[in-house]
């Protein structure tokens, strides 16, 4: 489960994959096979999410590695680029956008240890 923090130093990706009501299960069957079978194991990886909007019109791909080298070693193995030309296919289009965390905010009704955090 990612952990998101402000003292993060790793790389934060967020992906955004717009898709069909019609294909957005295969979509989301094809991401979850990628990452129990492929991404999951990779050098620096940290941990995922994946989201699904109710409509069934997007998905969200929220990912931690612990440098930007292993995300981008990542995307350049064989099986990689083979499951993204499958998942190109899935959807109308994806974009892995690279972030730095720079707020995090938690409300007093969860289990969290901090009620609010910031930098």
């Amino acid at each position: 489960m990612p952990q998101i923090d402000t003292g993060f130093t790793g790389q934060t990706v967020i992906t955004t994959l717009e898709t069909s009501p019609a294909t957005a299960f295969d979509l989301m069957d094809a991401l979850e096979a990628a990452y129990a079978e492929v991404i999951s194991r990779q050098p620096g990886f940290v941990s995922a999410a994946l989201h699904m909007n109710d409509a069934r019109t997007r998905i969200c791909n929220y990912s931690q590695w612990a440098r930007r080298e292993d995300y981008q070693a990542m995307l350049r193995t064989p099986e990689m680029r083979q499951r993204n030309a499958h998942i190109n296919t899935l959807c109308k289009g994806f974009e892995p956008v690279m972030y730095e965390v720079a707020g995090v905010y938690r409300g007093g009704n969860c289990d969290c240890p901090e009620t609010s955090e910031t930098e």
